[in-house]
C-alpha cells in the first residue's frame, strides 16, 4: 500500500514492510544480499533475510524539542531488533544484535542542503540524493524537501562505513518510503535502495 500523504520524515510513526509478494517490495527493492555480505553478516542470516518478509514499527516523536525515532525490526527466524535514534546529529553508540558495536548519528536535513558524509564518490552521492539509480544512469527523484540522513560505522570488527538517506518516491506508481544505502568496506562499495510497504498506524503510548 502506498504511504499516506500525511506519512513524512518528520512523521514516520507506522508500520512498513519489505515484502516476499511479487507485486511488493523486494521485487522493488534492489537485492540486500551484497550490502549484508560487504558488512560481515553470515550466509545464515542473509538467507533468512532474503526469504523472510521484514517489518518496521516505527515511533516517531518529539522530546525536549528534538526529533526521536525508534525503529522495532522483525524478521521471521531471526531476534527481533529495537534502534533508537535522535535525530540532534550527536554520535551515540549501540550493539545490534545482527550488525554488532556500531556508532551512528542521524538529522533531518533538506534534500538542498544534503551533504555526503561518507567517504564515497560522486556517483554515491547521487546515489543517495536520489538523482540517480543505482546504475548511474537512471533518473530518479525524492518526493518533498525533507529526508533523513544517517551515517553509521562499525566499531566492533567489520570496519564497515555505511550511509542512508530516507525519503519518499513514486515507485511503481505509488508513494513509498525508501531507503538508499551506500557501504564502504577496504575500498569496495555496495548501492542499495530498499522500498516499502506501508501496513497502517502503530498503537499510541
Amino acid at each position: 500500500m502506498a504511504a499516506p500523504l500525511q506519512i513524512t520524515c518528520t512523521n514516520l510513526s507506522g508500520k512498513f514492510a519489505l515484502s516476499n509478494n511479487a507485486r511488493l517490495n523486494k521485487f522493488l527493492s534492489d537485492n540486500v544480499d551484497a550490502m549484508l555480505a560487504l558488512q560481515g553478516i553470515s550466509w545464515t542470516i542473509r538467507t533468512i533475510v532474503g526469504l523472510a518478509s521484514v517489518v518496521l514499527t516505527i515511533k516517531s516523536y518529539t522530546k525536549d524539542s528534538t526529533l526521536h525515532i525508534d525503529i522495532t525490526t522483525v524478521v521471521a527466524g531471526l531476534d527481533k531488533t529495537l534502534e533508537e535514534r535522535t535525530l540532534n546529529w550527536t554520535e551515540a553508540e549501540h550493539i545490534d544484535k545482527i550488525f554488532g558495536k556500531c556508532r551512528h548519528r542521524a538529522r533531518v536535513v533538506k534534500a538542498r542542503d544534503f551533504k555526503m558524509e561518507g567517504p564515497g564518490s560522486a556517483e554515491d552521492a547521487a546515489f543517495l540524493k536520489a538523482e540517480k539509480l543505482k546504475d548511474g544512469k537512471t533518473a530518479s527523484r525524492f518526493l518533498g524537501d525533507q529526508l533523513v540522513q544517517s551515517y553509521v560505522e562499525s566499531t566492533g570488527g567489520p570496519g564497515w562505513k555505511a550511509e542512508q538517506v530516507w525519503g519518499f518516491e513514486m515507485v511503481g506508481g505509488e508513494r513509498r518510503y525508501t531507503r538508499r544505502v551506500v557501504v564502504w568496506k577496504g575500498g569496495k562499495e555496495v548501492r542499495t535502495r530498499v522500498v516499502y510497504d506501508y501496513k497502517g498506524e502503530v498503537k499510541k503510548g
